[in-house]
């Protein structure tokens, strides 16, 4: 039969061992709480982006988008009809697409997928939403049934359509510098290489 001392030991040492155990187990309480801040804080709203030229354009983008496919989609009897189906389905495609564009910059999902040139995918969405938006807003213009709904949805294509223009020129000029900014690093880098290459020849001229 145990003394007392000796349950006290054995519970201290049980009590000592769980605590180890507890301190050595990558199960901590609070791994969960730190992960779900860390996951908050990176789908937070970057307002910096939102306020920029960019964050703006978007946004403008996507609201005359919206606006243009609602004066579209009042128009109830046409013939023909193809001027219409066409401004319907490139202003809805802008507002989809170009929404979901700012959603992902807006939320800083762009940084979790580096893989994708973000840059160049935004360049190419308001090059060809320009196109398309002019060409559509041309064509229901020349094939206009004279109603006021066909009359604003082609004021507002091209209003959308100078709006995508001016993204796609900051656009290009941001493509630009970024390409210039590269292909200067990668002068310097060369240029360093050589150098350090250089001065190992002259250190060790036997190998000369």
């Amino acid at each position: 039969m145990r003394t007392t001392e000796e349950t006290e030991g054995f519970d201290g040492e049980a009590s000592n061992t769980s605590m180890i155990s507890g301190a050595s187990s990558p199960y901590q309480p609070t791994t969960e709480p730190v992960l779900s801040r860390n996951v908050l804080g990176a789908m937070r709203c970057d307002m910096e982006y939102l306020m920029s030229y960019f964050g703006i354009l978007k946004a403008v983008e996507v609201v005359l988008s919206l606006i243009s496919f609602i004066c579209i989609e009042t128009i109830m009897m046409c013939s023909p009809c193809g001027g219409v189906y066409l401004f319907e389905f490139v202003s809805c495609s802008a507002f989809v697409v170009t929404g979901v564009l700012l959603l992902i910059f807006c939320l800083n999902l762009h940084i979790k997928v580096p893989q994708v040139n973000w840059n160049m995918t935004d360049l190419v969405n308001t090059a060809t939403s320009t196109f398309l938006f002019f060409v559509s807003s041309l064509l229901l213009v020349c094939i206009n049934h004279d109603t006021g709904a066909e009359k604003a949805a082609a004021v507002f294509g091209f209003l959308v359509t100078g709006v995508f223009g001016l993204n796609t020129f900051l656009a290009v000029r941001r493509w630009r510098r970024g390409n210039g900014c590269q292909g200067a690093a990668q002068t310097s880098e060369y240029m360093r290489a050589r150098t350090a290459s250089r001065g190992e020849m002259e250190a060790r001229p036997e190998l000369a």
